[in-house]
Order: C-alpha cells, then sequence, then structure tokens
C-alpha cells in the first residue's frame, strides 16, 4: 500500500454568501484507513465532503485526491469516488437489481450483470432483488445505497451520516461491511453523530464552525483534550448533576443510569467540586469519554465565520 496519502487537503476554505462555511480546513487520510467525521450541524461537513469529491470547487485551498489535483482534475477524481448521500437518492419506483443495473450503466461499467450480481451477493441483497427500492425498510435501503457507490469500485468513499434512522442492528452489520471494504483497501471518509460508529473508525476529525479542532485516533484526541472525569455512585447521585455542573472546575455533569459522571480540566478541582457529597457517594477516577471531548469541544468553539452586511 502507497505511503502517499489517498486524501490530503490544506487550507480548504468556503464561502456561501459572505458566511464562511469550512474555515483552512487541512486533512490527510492514508489508503485504507477508516477516518470518522464529527461536528454538529451546520459544521461544515457536507461541504468539505463535497470537495473533496469535486462536487464543490474550494474558494482557498489546494490538496490532492489519489495523487490527482483537487481543482484541476475533478472529473477524474469522481470517477474514482463512491459517495452516499444522507438521503435516500436512488428511484423509488425501480427494484433493487433495477437500481444497480441503472447506475452500473451510468458508469458505462463492463459485465454489468456479473457485478450486479455480486454486489447484491456481497450486501445480502440477492433474496431481495426484485423488491422495490421505495418499500424497503431504513437498513435495507442503506445496504441498496452502499452496494450503488461501490458498485464501479471506487478506491475512496464518502458516506455522509450512512446510518441516520436505521436500528442497532442496521448500522452494525453496515460497519462490518465498510472494515471489509477498509481491508480491502478502500479509503473511507464517514461523517457521523454516533460516538460509538465513531470509536469503530481508526481516525476521527472534528470540525466545529468550519474549524478543524481534533484530529488522530480516539485515544490520541481524548488524551490531547486535558480532560478529567469522575463517577459518583450512591443514593441520588443521578440526581445532582444540575448541582455539581455549577462548581467552579466542573466542566459539564451527566447522569447514566444511577450514577453520575463528572469531568473538568483540573482533577484537584474536580475533587474539591464532588468533596460535598463525599459521604453518601462513592467517587471514583474513570477515563473521559469521546462525547466528554466533544462536548467540551462544542461548548468551548466560537462561530468565526463572518456575514457580510448589505
Amino acid at each position: 500500500m502507497s505511503d502517499a496519502p489517498a486524501i490530503a487537503v490544506r487550507g480548504l476554505t468556503k464561502r456561501f454568501g459572505g458566511r464562511t462555511v469550512v474555515d483552512h480546513v487541512d486533512l490527510a487520510v492514508q489508503p485504507g484507513r477508516i477516518c470518522g467525521f464529527l461536528g454538529p450541524n451546520g459544521s461544515g461537513k457536507t461541504t468539505t465532503l463535497r470537495m473533496i469529491c469535486g462536487l464543490l470547487i474550494p474558494d482557498e485551498g489546494e490538496g490532492e485526491v489519489l495523487g490527482l489535483d483537487l481543482r484541476t482534475s475533478r472529473r477524474a477524481i469522481k470517477q474514482q469516488i463512491g459517495y452516499m448521500t444522507q438521503k435516500f437518492g436512488l428511484f423509488s419506483d425501480l427494484s433493487i437489481a433495477e437500481n444497480l443495473e441503472f447506475i452500473a450503466r451510468v458508469y458505462s461499467l463492463d459485465n454489468r450483470n456479473a457485478r450486479v450480481e455480486a454486489a447484491l451477493e456481497r450486501l445480502g441483497l440477492t433474496s431481495r432483488a426484485g423488491h422495490l427500492a421505495g418499500k424497503l425498510s431504513g437498513g435495507w435501503k442503506q445496504r441498496l445505497a452502499l452496494a450503488a457507490a461501490v458498485l464501479h469500485e471506487p478506491r475512496i468513499l464518502l458516506l455522509d451520516e450512512p446510518t441516520a434512522g436505521v436500528d442497532p442492528q442496521a448500522r452494525r452489520e453496515f460497519w462490518d461491511q465498510i472494515h471489509a471494504l477498509a481491508r480491502e483497501g478502500m479509503t473511507v471518509l464517514v461523517s457521523t453523530h454516533y460516538m460509538d460508529e465513531a470509536e469503530r473508525c481508526h481516525e476521527i476529525a472534528y470540525i466545529a464552525y468550519g474549524v478543524m479542532l481534533a484530529h488522530g485516533t480516539t485515544d490520541q484526541v481524548i488524551a490531547a483534550s486535558g480532560l478529567s472525569a469522575l463517577e459518583g455512585e450512591g443514593p441520588g447521585a443521578d440526581r445532582l448533576a444540575a448541582e455539581i455542573e455549577e462548581r467552579p472546575g466542573v466542566a459539564m455533569a451527566a447522569p447514566f443510569g444511577t450514577t453520575l459522571h463528572v469531568c473538568g480540566t483540573d482533577p484537584e478541582a474536580l475533587r474539591a467540586a464532588v468533596a460535598p457529597w463525599a459521604e453518601r457517594i462513592t467517587w471514583r477516577a474513570v477515563p473521559p469519554t469521546l462525547e466528554d471531548v466533544f462536548i467540551n469541544l462544542m461548548r468551548t468553539a466560537t462561530d468565526g465565520s463572518v456575514v457580510e452586511q448589505a
């Protein structure tokens, strides 16, 4: 596998109506890696994906995708990328097989019948090949959309919140497929709001207000956050969240069942904050979670975009 990144963008910037939606984003992803792209709604994730796959032209910045210039080789880049959008975009009045046959014709693929049969088999769609796409459940629509996105054997797969509204079993099966594709050398960039999905990625990147705030493995991002956490267990621990969150040194407090999860940047200040309840609540140090990190990033991020006045 090549040492050159499959995706390498520098200073990627996009503005709409005077508002900076993506603000000088740098991102490099190696071949065969799964990179989770996280951030709140409106953070610029989808816009970044669309610039990477050639659907949008950056206002500033440069980069290479599969060694091709992001600005001058957009057509060639598109041919080697599979893009699964958040909204189901296939034909509801065609069957599963007919949708895949249509996609095969769009890409002018050879051996179309064999490719469609292989895609149906791989995604477990063979028994439902004749079912209308519009009648499928969310999980089966997701499988069909993934089959369509990889039918032309792209080297990069971009997924925009692909599992929104899908049940846990279907999500797990989807992720098993994503890891199988990555093992074969496909590079995957996936935007998601689910922390358990982020933890299944090889690396994660967090963007807020168009600015990249964190990038690395889960362990690296958590370590770089500087957060410490305590878990409190005892009578009524889960009901203390609002009161403890107001204490100095506490960044956030959240109940988990009958326990209370508390975190902050100063371990000593955190211990002092929960000390008044030490007689009835047992506190123990626990690792901060990825959710702690992202909520803290969200709370501390500021909107630096500028809207021009008319």
